[in-house]
């Protein structure tokens, strides 16, 4: 409990907005890129604690946001073949593609399986040795060296059974794409679960190019209300840079092994983003040496054409242009439990955190 209390002490919380109001004198925007610090902010009311003149945007800090319909579209489409397997975390499995979700395909016979890591889907893969394992591999530079991992453990172990859907993305494009789009940003809060692989190197960019600050930010309170003090003294004295709040887990070096297995068997691509249309080296793909393992060319399947809700704003949420309650959708007819975009699906969703911790029914 030391560590929970030191990182949660209402002393520390007071005198952080102390200096906090003390100290900014300018109208400033901040935004988070991580779908942990996106329910961290709405869950501790960390912007109810902030002056007027800072405002805190969410940006695309949800891996399962982000991602295209036609991704769940192809996942639906494969598990819809006769002896496969679909191995899924649980946060996309209730995910709109364009006519049908995973969990629809589920109830309709298809074998989906919910995994909590690849290992999970590894030992599915183990266990049905004349089923095909498809793992769904998504998110950002945090999850994808686990299913790195995983590939090059498929490989030594000879599974032959064994493939990945990859829909893995890098962040510093998106975050560079936000900046050049004109989205009004005055400094970004960092993402400290990315952070910890890459280190602090890949936003270095941001100050140089963009003059814009990061200051990587661990997830409870005097975390998050830390980083936004050190983002306001460096707005204040107009000396942005990138700085380290989350000291306790992230190295300016990052994490080396599991950086060495991502440049293995991952190399970048153009991908697409929701909201930011389809961006210049953002996602991974597998290489080709471990092209027996992708999915997407061992398995050839009809995907009907990507159909978007026009009336869903995720994609305007996604770059901190509005916030959730300004989509006409939002507690209406899009609600957890009958979600119309992927932001109300996902705990780590801009809206469906909105919705948790600020939402009172209006």
């Amino acid at each position: 409990m030391k560590y929970v209390d030191e990182f949660r002490d209402k002393s520390a919380v007071r005198d952080l907005i102390s200096r906090i109001g003390a100290s900014s004198t300018k109208r400033v925007s901040f935004m988070e890129v991580c779908g942990g610090h996106t329910m961290a902010i709405q869950k501790s009311g960390i912007p109810s604690l902030l002056p007027e003149n800072i405002t805190l945007k969410s940006g695309p800090g949800c891996p399962v946001c982000v991602s295209s319909r036609g991704f769940i579209d192809q996942a639906v489409a494969l598990s819809r073949i006769p002896g496969v397997i679909i191995a899924t975390f649980g946060d996309l499995i209730r995910v709109p593609g364009s006519y049908t979700t995973l969990e629809k395909a589920k109830a309709e016979g298809s074998r989906v399986e919910i995994v909590y890591s690849i290992l999970d889907a590894l030992k599915i893969a183990e266990k049905y040795p004349d089923r095909k394992i498809i793992f769904l591999g998504i998110g950002f530079e945090t999850t994808a060296p686990s299913t790195a991992a995983g590939i090059l453990m498929a490989r030594s172990g000879g599974l032959k059974n064994f493939f990945v859907l990859s829909s893995h993305k890098v962040m510093p494009p998106a975050m560079r794409a936000l900046v050049e789009e004109g989205i009004n940003i005055d400094g970004f809060i960092g993402p400290g679960h990315v952070s910890t692989i890459t280190g602090s190197a890949i936003y270095e960019e941001l100050p140089r190019l963009y003059r814009l600050g990061c200051v990587i930010s661990g997830f409870e309170p005097v975390d998050i209300l830390q980083s936004i003090y050190m983002l306001v003294m460096q707005a204040e004295k107009n000396e942005p840079k990138v700085e380290i709040q989350y000291k306790r887990a992230v190295k300016p070096e990052g994490n080396r092994k599991a950086l060495d297995m991502l440049d293995q068997v991952f190399e970048l691509c153009d991908d697409w983003w929701r909201g930011l249309g389809i961006l210049k080296s953002s996602g991974l793909r597998l290489k080709n040496e471990f092209a027996d393992f992708d999915a997407g060319l061992h398995f050839h399947v009809e995907v009907p054409d990507i159909r978007e809700d026009a009336r869903c704003l995720c994609g305007d949420v996604l770059k901190g242009r509005i916030t959730p309650d300004e989509c006409s959708l939002f507690g209406k007819s899009c609600n957890p439990v009958n979600p119309v975009g992927a932001c109300m699906v996902s705990n780590e969703g801009a809206c469906h955190a909105y919705y948790r911790y600020h939402y009172h029914g209006r």
